[in-house]
This record gives structure tokens, C-alpha cells and sequence, in this order.
């Protein structure tokens, strides 16, 4: 970049001298080529090599026209100037792509490239990539982490607003998980690992920031085929002006210095640079808020799209359940709890692990033998000589007690000896911020909210109405919601939100797919086109909203820079223009166009 800039200095420096001795002939005309070389010979070497591969129509080559031309009929500062300015308006771009990236590759420093390993009795620092899955590695106060796993020995608070775009510092202890990117406010954890360096978050994160660019929206690629026509046809424009205007009466030389001009103004750089800077703003926006956006087309689409469609375990609502009541027949509400926690104690199932949690300490007074589990109907144990079946009502059913259809959540039937005793209702909790994101999403003119669940009908019912969704589809195997997803596409775009490895085939069909970045599944995330890094639905109003903006700019430049340059164009035609300032008309609308992308960043 430096020397860029010093190249450009140093061609302004030669063309000034040129002009102050332009009394002296050869003199001027030496700092011209010399001004005219530095600026231009990257332009002169690139047009050669697009002919020869069989791109002709390009701005380097409507450059290269225009400023020989200009030395041909003696315009030797206007020569100059025509390199100086295009490479002038190629640096404002790269500096606004510099900055676009610079919010995105920000990211890169989230990633700690040193872990401190235990190794026997001592602890060990290596590269993070020398660490292997299942090693314990040691992160103090301070310390990023290297590798996703999960905490063994310690509690901490995360700063995760790096990753995940949240300013709460995240509390953690034994059991919980551990992201790499995470920054280590307090105490020191002790983390087996469940990645490698290679396939650890922050790492995917880069992957697909390095991939974001490769596929272009529908508005790059309109700009694309529009190029391909337009630089051909003012070509020929050019020529003709040339041979033309001289039929009514004008010299040769001025009307080869209209076409000339004409070519210059006519150059689409402005178009061809700033729409995909506009895009690639957009990204890197959106990644300041902890919202992962795949590439430009999916941004394009998130502008356009009508329909979002949640899953609801761990989406839309928490995953984590919550004992929402408890009915006891013939016993206390404690002691039918108690029953169900000794009966499935021994099980690793998650219901069982909440309810274990959920008694908060060791069941006393309890004989419990001869523990069973029967697949597709609950578990069945020895108590106390008792014996006790708790499950659905397939398992009251095979014990022969006689119970009542319970509506809502997961109902766990508890038996004794045979005879119903009651039933405890576990609930998902739907997250606090999933009602208002659907009412933004309304807002924002989303047309159909909807939901697409394994659950039972009662339970996504519920889920239903409180959070606002306008329907749902409930006890959905995965390749069930992928049909459901299928039949709604068409139209406007379908945005799917999804976290676990069931809903990765939904989130692959959609026409925008969306994963719960930081804990969702790797299926779900490599599938999506947008990763919500904070694990909340709440970041999708806001990755619409900065999509909406990022593609309202683009065509903002689209419309400014054809509005001006055909306006140019007709004045340089009609009433010619000296080649300087066509140039510099040129790379002021390049300018505008440029400054109207680097709006994206603040979005």
C-alpha cells in the first residue's frame, strides 16, 4: 500500500513538473511518459494479458485506449492524468476494502494459537495444533481458549463478545462448555478438549470468512452481465463519435479527443468496485453483531426474504427442561419426586440427569435394586421392595394402571406396585427474547413465521401461542421437516433457524439457512448459509436488517453512478469535455460510490 502510494505521488510530482516546462518540448514531454509509465504500466501489462486470455472489453483496456490516444493526438498531460486518476480511484477502493475487511479479519485475533497442556504432574505449553483431542488444557485469568471442550475442574465468567456479540460475560463451571475465542475473566479452568486446532470454532469461523466472497449475489452478478454488453457497446459508441462527428464539420483531432473523452467517462470501474465493496461491508457488519453471513448471495437473499421457519429444541426455545408440576395420588408431592429420581438414578438419559439435578441432593432412605430400562416406554425399579415404573402411558399400560391423558410438555406416569400415583410435567422453557424476535420479524415485514417440531402437538401448540407464531407442524421426523421446508420454498426466500444435527438436511434445503453458531451442532452449522454466533434467534431481525441496507446501498451506487455517468457521457458527446476533467468526473463518481459502501460498516 505504501508503495503504492509513494508510485502515485511520485507520478503527480513528474506530471506537474511536466506541465510548469511545458515551454520546454521534449523535457515535458519525458516527465509526461515517465508520470505516464509509473501510473500506468500495471494497467498496460494487465490489458495485454486479459487480451491474450480473451477478455478485451474491460476498464483496463478502455484506459489503455483513452490514454494512448490522448499521447497520439498530442493531449500529453491529459495522457498522464488518465493513469494517474484510475490508479488514484483503485487505491480509494482498496483502502475501502481494507476497511471492510479489517471488521471481519478482526476476527482472526479471537484465536489463541499457544495451549498450556497437562502432561503427568506438570503443565506443558505447545502450539494450540500439537494439542490432541480428550488432552486437559489449563486456561488462566486472561487467557483465551485455544480449543472448544468442555470445563473438568473449575469456574469462570467467559467474555464472549468476540464470538457471540453479547456483552454479559458468560458464567461457567464443571460440566459446562468451552469455546474457543472465549476470553478467561476470573478463576483458572481446566478444559478437556473436544476439538482440534484445525476444526475448532474460531478456525471454522475464518474458513468460512476467507469463503465469503465466492459467491456473488444476483445484483453482482447483474452488474457482471451488464459490464460484459456495456463496455463493448460505448466502444463502439467511441468509434463511431470518431467517425461521424467529422461528416458535420469537425477536425479530426476533436473528434477523436470527444471519443476519447467519451471512453474515460464511460469506464464502469465505479460500478465493478463498489457494489461488491457495498456487499463485503455488509458482511463485515453484520460480523460485529456475532452474525456469520456466508457470502454476498445469501446476503442478497436475506434482503429479499418473506418466510422464517424455527425449530423449536434449543431455538426457539432453551433445551433445558423445567418441572412444571407434580400430582401425587396416596403420597406426598416430595415422595413421588423422590420415587422418580431413585428409579431413573442410574440412567444417563437427560431427563434423568435434570431430575437428579432438579432433587438437589442424594435421595436417603432408599433400597433401590434390579433397575431396567424398557426402550420406547420409561424405566422400571426395585424400591424399598416396591416396585416402580415410571414412563409414558405405554409403560401404565404394561403395569396396568389405569391413568388419565395429561395435555402439554413431557409427562412422566409414575406406578407402584401396579397402581397409578401420579405424574410429574416436565417443560422446555421458551428463551425470554423469542417472542419479541417474531413480533420484529412482523414487524419488519416478514409475512409467515412458523415452527417445525419432533415435539408432541400439545407441546408446540403451546410453544405456539405464546411466542406468537403464526403455525407450526409438530411430531416431524428430520426428513419430515425437509418435506415441509420443500413445500413451502417458492417465491420470496425462506429463511430456516435451526441448531441440532437433525435439522442440518432443513437447513441445507432452505433457501437461507441459519444455525445456532456457538453451541450448535457441526452438521447444522457447515449447512447454513448464517451462523448466529450468541445462540439466539434474536440476532435474526438484525442480520435482515443489515442485509436490507447492505443491498439498498449497492443499488444506491448502481443508480448514482449510471444516473451521472450517462449524463457525462452526453455532455462529452455532444458538447466535448477536456480529458482531465472527464477523468476526474470518472473517479468522482468512483469516490461517491465508494464512500456510499463504506456506510455498510456502521450498519
Amino acid at each position: 500500500m505504501k508503495k503504492r502510494i509513494s508510485l502515485i505521488i511520485l507520478s503527480l510530482i513528474l506530471l506537474c513538473l511536466g506541465f510548469l516546462l511545458r515551454d520546454s518540448f521534449y523535457l515535458s514531454l519525458a516527465l509526461y511518459i515517465a508520470s505516464f509509465l509509473i501510473c500506468g504500466f500495471p494497467v498496460l501489462k494487465e490489458a495485454v494479458e486479459n487480451i491474450i486470455h480473451g477478455e478485451v472489453f474491460d476498464e483496463c483496456f478502455l484506459m489503455t485506449i483513452a490514454s494512448i490516444g490522448a499521447f497520439c493526438i498530442g493531449a500529453f498531460p491529459e495522457g498522464a492524468a488518465i493513469m494517474l486518476f484510475y490508479q488514484l480511484g483503485e487505491l480509494l477502493c482498496d483502502i475501502a476494502s481494507d476497511k471492510s475487511r479489517a471488521s471481519i479479519s478482526s476476527l482472526a485475533e479471537m484465536r489463541a494459537d499457544e495451549a498450556f497442556v497437562k502432561r503427568g504432574d506438570g503443565i506443558e505449553k505447545v502450539h494450540a495444533s500439537e494439542v490432541k483431542l480428550g488432552d486437559i488444557i489449563v486456561v488462566s485469568a486472561g487467557q483465551k481458549v485455544p480449543l472448544d471442550g468442555v470445563i473438568v475442574s473449575g469456574s469462570t465468567s467467559f467474555d464472549t463478545a468476540s464470538l457471540t456479540g453479547e456483552s454479559i460475560p458468560r458464567d461457567a463451571g464443571t460440566g459446562d462448555k468451552a469455546i474457543s475465542g472465549f476470553i478467561n475473566l476470573s478463576g483458572t479452568v481446566e478444559i478437556k478438549t473436544e476439538s482440534t486446532y484445525e476444526t475448532s470454532t474460531v478456525s471454522k469461523i475464518l474458513q468460512l470468512i476467507e469463503e465469503s466472497a465466492d459467491k456473488k449475489s444476483s445484483t453482482e452478478r447483474f452488474i457482471t452481465r451488464f459490464s460484459k454488453k456495456y463496455t463493448p457497446a460505448v466502444v463502439i459508441i467511441a468509434v463511431l463519435l470518431a467517425l461521424i462527428l467529422p461528416v458535420f464539420g469537425m477536425s479530426i483531432k476533436e473528434s477523436i479527443y470527444r471519443a476519447l473523452s467519451f471512453l474515460v467517462v464511460s469506464c464502469p470501474c465505479a460500478l465493478l468496485i463498489s457494489v461488491p465493496c457495498a456487499f463485503f461491508g455488509g458482511i463485515g457488519s453484520a460480523s460485529k453483531h456475532g452474525i456469520l453471513i456466508k457470502n454476498s448471495h445469501t446476503l442478497d437473499l436475506l434482503s429479499r426474504a418473506d418466510k422464517a421457519v424455527f425449530d423449536k429444541t434449543g431455538t426457539l426455545t432453551s433445551g433445558k427442561f423445567e418441572l412444571r408440576r407434580v400430582h401425587a395420588e396416596g403420597m406426598t408431592q416430595r415422595e413421588l419426586f423422590a420415587l422418580c429420581v431413585c428409579a431413573e438414578y442410574y440412567s444417563s438419559h437427560p431427563i434423568a440427569v435434570y431430575l437428579r439435578e432438579a432433587y438437589g441432593k442424594e435421595p436417603s432412605g432408599y433400597d433401590i435394586k434390579d433397575t431396567k430400562e424398557i426402550a420406547g416406554h420409561g424405566v422400571v425399579a426395585n424400591i424399598n421392595d416396591m416396585r416402580v415404573a415410571v414412563g409414558n402411558g405405554k409403560m401404565m399400560a404394561m403395569e396396568g394402571a389405569k391413568y388419565e391423558e395429561i395435555q402439554g410438555g413431557c409427562i412422566l406416569h409414575v406406578s407402584v406396585d401396579g397402581k397409578y400415583a401420579g405424574y410429574l410435567m416436565l417443560c422446555d422453557t421458551v428463551r425470554p427474547e423469542s417472542q419479541n424476535t417474531i413480533k420484529e420479524l412482523k414487524d419488519l415485514g416478514i409475512k409467515q413465521c412458523a415452527m417445525l417440531t419432533g415435539d408432541t402437538a400439545a407441546t408446540a401448540k403451546e410453544v405456539c401461542g405464546e411466542i406468537g407464531l403464526d403455525s407450526f407442524k409438530a411430531e416431524l421426523l428430520p426428513h419430515e421437516k425437509t418435506a415441509e421446508i420443500e413445500k413451502m420454498t417458492g417465491g420470496a426466500p425462506l429463511i430456516f433457524v435451526g441448531d441440532g444435527i437433525n435439522d442440518a438436511p432443513s437447513i441445507a434445503r432452505a433457501d437461507i439457512g441459519a444455525a445456532m453458531g456457538a453451541l450448535g451442532s457441526e452438521a447444522a452449522i457447515e449447512a447454513a448459509d448464517v451462523v448466529l454466533m450468541n445462540d439466539s434467534p434474536s440476532s435474526l431481525p438484525t442480520a435482515i436488517k443489515t442485509a436490507r441496507k447492505a443491498v439498498l446501498i449497492a443499488k444506491e451506487n448502481i443508480f448514482v453512478s449510471l444516473f451521472i455517468k450517462f449524463l457525462i457521457m452526453i455532455l462529452c458527446g455532444a458538447f466535448g469535455m477536456p480529458l482531465a476533467l472527464a477523468v476526474f468526473a470518472d473517479v468522482g463518481v468512483c469516490v461517491i460510490a465508494i464512500l456510499n459502501s463504506l456506510r455498510t460498516l456502521n450498519l
